[in-house]
């Protein structure tokens, strides 16, 4: 752990020469020696060199993912309920045991990816949850399915903090939120790619089974092992070992990542690193903007099949009209990560998605007869998704882009995923079998958690611009942190928030 830097300390950097604020001379030297030895590397085109090697491989766990955990509302309307004997609210009871299993044991995974390697950890979990999503089609009581979707939860909890994690050691922190969006926008993606599948599958009822659910969960399992077991080549490690990396290159990234984050530090795991995390309150406010998000995501991913079912579509015209509004999401996600990373705002950008998506669920609400007009309620479902997706990519950003110091911003990430999805086990409660086909309860908890989310992300925008002016009054900015042998994380104030 560095030695904390008091603001006695950072008076004498004011009053000294200002190149003496962020490096040692040594480190000035160094600086220089690689860029001199890699002037002959060009930026963007190694940019673009990672993004094609790195986005793709992780896109496509995630977007298997959110598939496994979100087919199972594509399986209600193609015959699960009434085959494994469901009534009332087990079906909820079901996505409810997912998230716990998620929440719990979010932060262990974090750890252990920090304490093993991307390439081992994240391929091994994909596996996991492919036997399990398997598995799920052939149970053949509630208590089966109950255990499934428990350990469904269970495998699929540490994929998407630790890609989190993992981007924070190959990109600057200005490039990580676009590249988080790009990674999510996966997320909407698997529900156009979960109709369209849904649709087809759905034409082998009869075969074997009765009906076609069963066949849902076990060829797209299978799918997912098959792809993960290619994943133990395709996932990368770190810049220091990845083999497409010239030498040149990884000095050249290495340079570039010393000059605005920790992620060139050789930092050993601690446990005191971890509690630091645990208690920052701003760690637990970017757990609440997700939080605030995670509710009205997973309502939507969960229920939007049985919500246009409801409105009056037979199931398999239902799974088509899933589509449309998931492919809208997709445009909506990377249209606001590309305009809000090049105006370095993140906040308004938030907020504006948020009140997309209450516009979405007012009109939602605002259908008293959605059988007799159902254009209404499907147009509803285009603003809920046009605002969720977006929102929810930059809410995820936010601790990959401001929390200093490796094992923290892994615990950080892992917190902020678990606190969030709090929101979702609740979710699950709401859109109870004999509440459609308006849904008040389910449509009124989105709705309201939304407000929520805008005013979370306006108390964040305060909380980190007053943090930044308060340190403004007493340290200079410093961005090559890498450089620094006292570097103390975040709470350094020569560090600065982005907001």
């Amino acid at each position: 752990m560095a030695e904390p830097v008091t603001e006695e300390k950072y008076q004498q950097y004011s009053e000294s020469d200002p190149g003496k604020r962020s490096v040692d001379p040594g480190s000035v030297k160094a600086s220089e020696t690689v860029d001199f030895e890699t002037n002959s590397v060009n930026e963007k085109s190694l940019l673009r060199k990672l993004d094609i090697r790195l986005l793709p491989a992780v896109g496509i766990l995630y977007l298997l993912s959110f598939l496994d955990r979100s087919n199972v509302g594509n399986a209600r309307i193609e015959g699960l309920a009434s085959d494994l004997g469901m009534t009332g609210n087990q079906y909820l009871t079901g996505l409810t045991l997912y998230f716990i299993g998620y929440v719990i044991f979010e932060i262990p995974c974090n750890i252990v990816l920090k304490r093993t390697t991307p390439r081992f950890w994240l391929p091994t979990l994909t596996i996991l949850w492919g036997i399990v999503a398997t598995l799920m089609g052939i149970v053949q009581n509630l208590t089966g399915f109950f255990i499934a979707r428990f350990f469904l939860g269970v495998a699929e909890s540490g994929l998407f903090p630790g890609v989190v994690y993992y981007f924070s050691m190959w990109y600057k922190r200005r490039e990580r939120q676009f590249r988080i969006s790009l990674f999510f926008g996966a997320a909407a993606l698997a529900g156009s790619f979960g109709g369209i599948l849904a649709y087809g599958i759905g034409f082998l009822r009869g075969t074997v089974w009765e009906h076609g659910w069963r066949w849902i969960f076990i060829l797209e399992g299978i799918a997912t092992v098959l792809i993960a077991f290619g994943a133990y080549w395709f996932i990368h490690n770190y810049p220091d070992t990845a083999e497409f990396l010239s030498d040149k290159e990884r000095k050249f990234i290495h340079a570039r990542l010393a000059s605005d984050s920790d992620a060139t530090h050789d930092e050993r795991f601690t446990w005191d690193n971890v509690l630091r995390a645990i208690k920052d309150p701003k760690c637990w406010l970017y757990g609440l903007s997700f939080h605030t998000m995670s509710l009205p995501l997973y309502t939507f991913s969960l229920f939007l099949p049985s919500i246009i079912n409801a409105l009056g579509y037979r199931a398999a015209t239902a799974q088509l009209l899933t589509i449309p509004p998931y492919a809208f999401a997709f445009l909506t996600t990377i249209a606001v990560a590309t305009v809000s990373e090049r105006l370095h705002q993140r906040a308004i950008f938030i907020i504006g998605s948020a009140i997309f998506a209450i516009i979405g669920y007012i009109m939602l609400l605002a259908n008293k007869d959605p059988i007799a007009h159902p254009g209404l309620s499907y147009a509803g479902t285009f603003f809920a998704a046009g605002g969720i997706y977006p929102a929810t990519a930059l809410a995820l950003s936010w601790p990959a882009i401001n929390v200093s110091g490796q094992t923290k911003r892994a615990v950080a990430n892992a917190m902020q995923i678990s606190i969030g999805n709090l929101g979702a086990v609740l979710g699950t409660q709401l859109y109870r079998s004999g509440d459609g086909p308006r849904y008040i309860v389910g449509h009124s908890f989105a709705l309201g958690y939304l407000v929520g989310n805008v005013i979370v992300s306006s108390l964040l925008y305060f909380v980190l611009s007053r943090e930044n002016k308060r340190r403004d009054g007493v340290a200079p900015e410093v961005e090559e942190v890498g450089h620094l042998k006292d570097w103390d994380g975040d709470e350094d104030p020569r560090w600065r928030f982005q907001y």
